[in-house]
């Protein structure tokens, strides 16, 4: 009886992961990922009540699902780009840091963008927004599996109004694909014209399986934002970005349903890593989460995240189970019946829980790296664990403000600490005295990660990092 019992068991689990990837209609589900530049945990008004209501992002939250604890890899741009879209760590392919001007690098077209799976499986693919993954043209999105691209190929202040560095960068590129259509002169149209580009192509694609990477370049500095909504809010500039995007969501979902496309097709929403908190009222916030972007603490590597699906995931749901970026691509090979990458990827397929199917998931470690190569933390059940390492905080600086930003001080962690996020949230309670067990497993996960990928801090090499691509 047991047997049967396990059987059913285990039968009910991986059905369970991939059993809707076509809809009651036959058709493959459409996707659309909307990742937006350095808004932070507390922006969004389904995580913080005390920032300006976000109507839009509250409707997908209480119709579709809220992930409390989803993480991104690495708290800066290229490195969190390259893992949503590879499944990756970003140094296991080779893309950590935030690539300029002159970067001789880029995404390597040899790994599997989520583009490139997609596109294998009979989808039509764009991309709007900020790219960030190298701009040569083998690094650009149509070399990486999507059919269109309209925009910038990395952030918005690498360009000649950089308020601490303007000799540094030449005029900000904008494409049409692989050609460069014009210069940015200002960025107040961003948020619209992504949006309109968005709307476009779903109306365009609504007979066809389509996926949509809507890479918002705004709230990251310099901040702009459209007449319509100059003011708002009432709250400042930043909520007033906060407040279009916001719109930019409402007009996505509002097309859905026009086109009648509303319960077949995942909308996925977070960002790519946490506030740039130099920026002062230029930036977001945690709601209390520790430190921001450019850091492994929880307000750097924590984003929001709402996934909405009509009528495949359960309207309200909140999850507090630890899910990262690397994770997007192996659920959505799922839900599309897509073959996963050829080449060994890192996250793990979470359809069921998106779907409530599952309420927990299998028990693993998450790795968080910054400046590159180095291990500075790691996520296990309850814990988070720091090793050695220098970070970058504001507190006791002064702020920056109305674009300038406040001068970092940086701060040497010289032994191990560990926080429990249950009970602790806000890591202010270093509990690494009392807790050696803990300490020891998580230690040994953290020996293997390093003998397969390294980590520059212990001066180890991995073994199976793979390069970026170079130009020749």
């Amino acid at each position: 009886m047991k047997f049967f019992t396990v059987i059913f068991f285990l039968a009910t689990f991986f059905l369970g992961q991939d059993s809707f990837s076509q809809s009651s209609n036959g058709k493959k589900p459409n996707i659309i990922i909307v990742f937006i530049d350095d808004m932070g945990y507390g922006d969004v008004s389904f995580n913080n009540p005390a920032v300006s209501y976000t109507p839009n992002f509250a409707f997908l939250a209480n119709h579709g699902i809220v992930l409390k604890h989803f993480y991104v890899s690495e708290a800066v741009c290229t490195a969190s780009r390259s893992s949503l879209l590879t499944g990756c760590y970003a140094n296991r392919v080779g893309m950590g840091g935030a690539i300029d001007h002159k970067s001789l690098i880029g995404l390597n077209p040899a790994e599997t963008t989520i583009a490139e799976m997609l596109k294998e499986s009979g989808y039509k693919t764009a991309a709007y927004g900020k790219w960030h993954l190298g701009f040569q043209k083998q690094f650009l999105p149509t070399s990486q599996g999507f059919d269109e691209f309209f925009g910038i190929p990395y952030s918005g202040d690498m360009w000649p109004n950089h308020p601490e560095n303007p000799s540094y960068y030449p005029p900000l590129p904008l494409y049409q694909n692989e050609t460069i259509i014009d210069t940015v002169k200002e960025q107040s149209w961003f948020t619209q014209k992504f949006t309109e580009k968005t709307i476009g192509f779903i109306e365009k694609n609504a007979g066809n399986p389509f996926f949509i990477y809507l890479a918002h370049p705004l709230p990251h500095v310099p901040l702009f934002v459209s007449e319509k909504f100059k003011g708002a809010t009432g709250k400042g500039m930043y909520a007033d970005v906060i407040h279009e995007i916001d719109w930019s969501i409402g007009e996505i979902r509002k097309a859905l349903e026009k086109n009648g496309l509303e319960d077949n097709t995942l909308l996925i929403i977070t960002s790519d890593n946490g506030p740039w908190l130099a920026y002062g009222n230029h930036a977001g916030v945690t709601a209390g989460l520790r430190e921001g972007k450019g850091t492994s603490w929880e307000g750097g590597v924590r984003t929001p995240f709402v996934a909405y699906w009509k009528n495949k995931i359960p309207e309200g749901i909140t999850s507090n189970e630890a899910v990262m970026s690397i994770d997007i691509l192996p659920t959505l090979a799922a839900i599309s019946g897509s073959s996963l990458p050829a080449k060994k990827i890192d996250g793990v397929n979470i359809a069921a829980l998106l779907t409530g199917k599952r309420k927990k998931l299998s028990e693993r470690p998450l790795f968080f790296y910054y400046n590159r190569n180095d291990l500075e933390a790691m996520h296990w059940r309850k814990w988070k664990l720091y090793f050695p390492h220098t970070y970058r905080t504001m507190l006791g600086q002064v702020p920056g403000g109305n674009g300038m930003p406040g001068k970092y001080k940086n701060i040497k962690m010289d032994k191990m600490e560990l926080y429990d996020l249950e009970s602790d949230p806000f890591e202010t309670k270093d509990v690494f005295a009392s807790q050696r067990k803990v300490i020891t497993k998580m230690n040994k996960m953290a020996e293997a990660m390093r003998k397969e990928l390294g980590d520059d801090l212990t001066n180890r090499k991995g073994q199976a990092n793979r390069e970026a691509g170079k130009v020749q």
